[in-house]
């Protein structure tokens, strides 16, 4: 029986992988994780076996590398370096909430007793024990296993598990480039077809009453699903704080958008609704089906419960395809719009691994819960914080300080720019919708930057935060390209349907700088 050199050999066995299939492991989650470097299998061979090839030490190892397997397997370096035999117990023990300093998770804990009527402290003592039996690993692998599942999968789903429609609603899909491409948006037909300028005339959200109280009791099926996503959360380090959401009570979208909403706390969603998308991708990673999803049962059962938003809590976003005006340059050609599109990275709460439109956010307030309740407040501040730069517009930071973080006075300086002459930016809200996977409700918008000077000025400036793992540039000329990104399996469901809706807009508006392929809405 082979006996391992070190933990860190015992650990890539305790997975069944080769080294060869953990090196390769390794460059997937460096790139989840948002880690720089990779592991070279001759290196891995030396470190696995603890000493160089001719039998000497190791010597430090670089930092790089000791941070991407301590992030793997929640161990130090020094701990997996180590004979087994010397390393005790170290192995698993990934600490408790309070040693990561994390009080939000710690109070969503506390949140989390209330809701399913347990002790105070029980649900802390279970995400710790929770804790202490994830390997971070295994868990990066499972966000990679769900974010393989193609859309198309997810959609199919939906639809056998709700059989029934309802009049007036449908399933949002179109004709592009003679493939039919489906999503789990729920619209209406008026949602889609009449773009509104996002002015203060015809962005009319308003708030309307207090924060909502406790709700009914969760389920121990519901409350043991939230456990597992706070422990997932503490142990892959995702941004989450228990900030106030908008909660959509009634809307009406046209030429104008009019609406209430309401104040609800991340947690209420967060364990709540949210669960929803794990536990269908779930089902459709083991080929169960949808016979059994009972999250899904207890909190949106049919599409009436999806359109009851008063007796809901319905979270939502606000997303945007970003087209930015460029000149005409000696190798790319003529003047076109360059579209961004972002792939979300593996410390986002959800789509983490698909492809979105830039920028994408949560509907919420920053410090003014009344006025911030416009589509508009939110797209500006995403555009501040997903391309500009502002990170102190970042709701997950949590030690915001400014009274008026948009302030004029704290734009930056692209914003500014754009901010001096109207006409240098459009924004419309394209379509609306509720996307089936948790409920969500979605403002799809487009963002078109129309002058080409803002390229010329900020185009170097322009760079993803911390939820994309990476950018990609698309030419509003390249229909062949487009249409390959439109039929690209990768998508998140509301980005996919962001994307749409926007090119829709862009291919009227766009005169010569767009040559796009057709997208035809086939059926709702």
């Amino acid at each position: 029986m082979r006996t391992a050199r070190t933990v860190l050999e015992q650990k890539i066995w305790d997975r069944q992988q080769t080294l060869e299939e953990f090196a390769e492991y390794v460059e997937v989650f460096a790139r989840e994780a948002g880690e720089p470097g990779t592991i070279s299998l001759r290196h891995l061979h030396r470190l696995a076996a603890g000493r160089r090839s001719s039998g000497q030490p190791l010597g430090p190892v670089r930092p790089v590398t000791a941070r991407l397997l301590e992030k793997i397997f929640r161990t130090s370096i020094h701990e997996l370096l180590a004979e087994p035999s010397a390393a005790g117990s170290a192995g698993n023990d990934v600490g408790r909430l309070d040693a990561r300093a994390n009080t939000d998770l710690a109070d969503m804990a506390d949140w989390l007793d209330e809701r399913a009527g347990r002790a105070p402290g029980e649900s802390r003592a279970k995400v710790h024990a929770k804790l202490s039996t994830f390997e971070a690993g295994a868990l990066v692998d499972r966000r990679y296993r769900r974010a393989r599942v193609s859309r198309e999968e997810i959609v199919r789903a939906l639809r056998a598990y709700y059989r029934r429609g309802v009049a007036g609603h449908g399933m949002y899909r179109v004709r592009c480039g003679g493939e039919d491409v489906r999503t789990s948006i729920l619209a209406r037909p008026e949602w889609l077809d009449q773009p509104a300028s996002l002015t203060a005339e015809n962005d009319r959200l308003v708030l309307a009453g207090r924060r909502d109280g406790p709700r009914a009791a969760l389920s121990e099926v519901a409350a043991e699903a939230a456990v597992d996503r706070l422990a997932e959360w503490a142990a892959l380090d995702v941004r989450v704080m228990n900030l106030p959401l908008y909660r959509l009570l009634r809307v009406d979208v046209g030429s104008a958008i009019e609406g209430t909403v309401g104040l609800v706390d991340f947690a209420e969603y967060a364990l709540t609704a949210d669960l929803l998308e794990g536990e269908l991708v779930e089902a459709v990673v083991s080929g169960a089906g949808t016979g059994a999803l009972p999250l899904r049962d207890e909190f949106l059962p049919n599409l009436d419960a999806v359109l009851d938003l008063p007796g809901r809590v319905c979270a939502g976003g606000v997303l945007a395809l970003c087209a930015i005006a460029r000149p005409r340059d000696p190798y790319r050609g003529a003047p076109d719009y360059v579209l961004l599109v972002q792939e979300r990275s593996g410390h986002v709460l959800n789509t983490s691994g698909r492809l979105a439109v830039v920028p994408k956010g949560f509907h919420q307030p920053l410090t003014d819960v009344r006025a911030d309740a416009r589509v508009s407040a939110t797209l500006l501040r995403e555009l501040e914080e997903e391309l500009f730069g502002r990170d102190e517009v970042d709701t997950t930071a949590g030690e915001g300080r400014a009274a008026a973080p948009m302030h004029p006075g704290r734009w930056s300086a692209p914003m500014r720019w754009l901010r001096e002459d109207p006409s240098r930016m459009r924004m419309e809200c394209t379509g609306f919708g509720f996307n089936l996977v948790s409920g969500n409700y979605e403002f799809a918008s487009l963002v078109v930057i129309e002058d080409e000077e803002f390229w010329t000025r900020f185009g170097g400036a322009v760079e993803a935060n911390w939820e994309a793992s990476g950018l990609r540039l698309y030419s509003s000329l390249d229909d062949e390209l487009v249409t390959d990104l439109v039929t690209h399996e990768s998508w998140s469901n509301e980005g996919l349907f962001a994307l749409l809706q926007g090119l829709r807009r862009l291919a009227g508006i766009g005169g010569r700088r767009v040559k796009l392929p057709a997208i035809e809405v086939s059926g709702l």
